[in-house]
């Protein structure tokens, strides 16, 4: 028997979403709870994203009069996943408890206080697919004051949205458009008056996943979750074939810390290591990753030390990016996502070949870029724009209409030319064949349809774009000298395959039994979402409700955790 240093009912490795929810549960249950967290922050790739939850039937669709249910939703994912079988983390009972569970998640969330919401419109990736929301099923924390949680506000993991007005993700969105739109300018001055009223009052609002962890954290404090930073797990403890606690470290020395109902593990997955990468995804870089520094597998390794089943491993939530000088480095990289999908701008490879719709899933989109390489040159890919689209949008972090750094042209990162011709010499790409690109993607502005791939004729390709264009808010000649190009990676924010769990979050073994004692969520996890992204927030969504199931498994055990439609 192990002696144990200490000893709590349920012990957490990470500190991502799924974790906090896990822990509000557990303590709601009146049971002990500690998470383990490796690094010196709190919130994993949770806080660095967007913080979007993909909950379908949720509350706030019923709210907002948005017609959604189980059948519609199981329709879509139907549609989307299909029965693939070598993606057991997206079985159909899995899919099915996932539909069950999300609303009531929500509604616990709410219970403890969280304070959640919905972007009015947010369409599903696949919207044309049966079943598909056109408003979509998203979930977002409110904003939220940082300067509430005290001390803790420094550990607070930082998000990628760094703005200094108050703005909420929907608000955000809009913000580009400010040159060209009133409705913009009068959004403007409210964030304007907000972020005075915030600085008079002593307030510190932030957005995103900052808003979501940090209103998880402040909840998960205040219910007594005991939560350790620079805490590193090293090892399950198994005994009677059966996992009993985790050792960790505490003051430089290895502390064993037993967990009497279970031990759920929720350590993101391995996008910052570049061996797992070469063995699982070749052909990505950690250089293009924008998961959090502590993504490093090896709490994925540990399990399958134990004897756990791993899949879905080649797969990422791949998004796209941009890398002018410097953004190697950066912790957060410049997104292309809405890039090639706006007006005045497509995504060639590298023999100046388009090959795919630029809208719809960043998921997909990196897919494709990483296939088509396989065949022709595409990593990187060129996103070739006008003129008109650097006059009206975002390029790498930088606003409409401003002027570029002068080392983006001197390092040859921004490719600019009088003519398509002259650029295609630049890429070293045939000139003929760029020019006949461009001129066949001109040929379906004027008609307004892509033959070819279809961009704009599902509401998700015309949310990328731009509300303000007409005829169609994606399709956009390429036609105003001077011409441009920038290369396109095909990056991520995380990866997505990992240890095989079931219906109630237990890890299982390659022989399908289970390992007694621990469970897994997140992207530790191979994702019930198979090999698919079905909407924003399929990740951190998923996430949540794991870490829900599994700590309410945990913690009543002697009640069935089969959901009930």
């Amino acid at each position: 028997m192990t002696e144990f240093d200490e000893t709590y009912d349920f012990v957490v490795a990470g500190s991502g979403g799924g974790s906090m929810c896990a822990g509000l549960l557990a303590k709601s249950l009146g049971h002990s709870v500690l998470i383990l967290e490796k690094t010196d922050l709190v919130g994993g790739t949770t806080a660095r994203s967007g913080g979007v939850m993909w909950i379908p039937n949720n509350p706030f669709m019923k709210r907002d009069g948005v017609e959604d249910s189980y059948e519609k939703a199981a329709a879509y994912l139907d549609s989307v996943l299909g029965d693939a079988a070598d993606a057991p983390g997206a079985s159909r009972e899995r899919r099915h408890t996932y539909l069950t569970e999300a609303p009531r998640m929500i509604e616990f969330l709410a219970g403890q206080g969280i304070r959640l919401t919905r972007v009015s419109e947010w369409p599903d990736y696949y919207d044309e697919r049966p079943g598909g929301s056109v408003a979509g099923r998203t979930v977002v924390a409110e904003l939220f004051d940082v300067n509430e949680l005290g001390l803790w506000k420094e550990k607070l993991r930082p998000s990628f949205i760094q703005l200094s007005l108050p703005a909420t993700l929907e608000e955000m969105m809009e913000l580009p458009a400010y040159k060209r739109s009133w409705q913009v300018k009068w959004l403007m001055l409210k964030l304007a008056l907000r972020g005075l009223a915030a600085k008079l009052g002593g307030k510190h609002w932030v957005a995103g996943g900052a808003a979501l962890q940090g209103r998880m954290l402040q909840a998960a404090l205040r219910a007594g979750v005991e939560l350790r930073t620079g805490s590193p797990v090293k090892e399950l403890i198994v005994e009677d074939d059966a996992v009993k606690g985790v050792t960790t470290v505490k003051d430089g020395h290895a502390w064993r810390v037993g967990a009497r109902l279970g031990v759920l593990i929720n350590a993101g997955g391995f996008a910052r290591n570049q061996g797992m990468r070469d063995r699982y995804q070749p052909g990505t870089s950690v250089k293009w990753t924008m998961a959090a520094p502590g993504d490093t597998g090896e709490m994925i390794e540990e399990m399958m030390r134990r004897g756990a089943a791993i899949a879905q491993m080649e797969e990422r939530v791949g998004s796209q990016v941009t890398l002018p000088p410097g953004a190697e480095e950066s912790e957060f990289k410049p997104t292309a996502q809405a890039m090639t999908a706006s007006p005045h701008a497509i995504l060639v490879d590298q023999s100046g070949v388009r090959y795919m719709n630029e809208g719809g899933s960043y998921m997909a989109y990196c897919k494709g870029m990483l296939e088509r390489n396989k065949s022709v040159p595409a990593v990187p890919s060129w996103a070739i724009f006008d003129s008109q689209y650097l006059r009206k949008y975002m390029l790498a972090g930088t606003m409409p209409g401003s002027k570029k750094p002068q080392n983006w042209t001197d390092s040859g990162y921004l490719k600019a030319a009088d003519s398509i011709d002259q650029l295609a010499a630049q890429l070293k790409i045939d000139t003929a064949t760029l020019g006949a690109t461009v001129e066949r993607f001109n040929g379906f502005v004027a008609k307004n349809r892509d033959e070819d791939f279809h961009r704009g004729e599902r509401a998700y390709d015309n949310w990328l774009g731009d509300w303000l264009h007409q005829p169609s808010a994606t399709l956009g000649a390429i036609e105003k000298a001077p011409f441009y190009a920038v290369p396109v990676l095909p990056g991520d924010v995380g990866t997505y395959g990992g240890v095989v769990t079931d219906a109630q979050a237990r890890v299982l073994r390659v022989d399908g039994s289970v390992i007694q004692g621990l469970y897994a969520t997140g992207v530790s996890t191979a994702s019930v979402m198979g090999r698919a992204y079905p909407g924003a927030g399929s990740s951190v969504g998923p996430s949540f409700v794991w870490g829900y199931v599994a700590a309410r498994h945990a913690c009543e055990p002697q009640s069935s955790t089969r959901p009930s439609r």
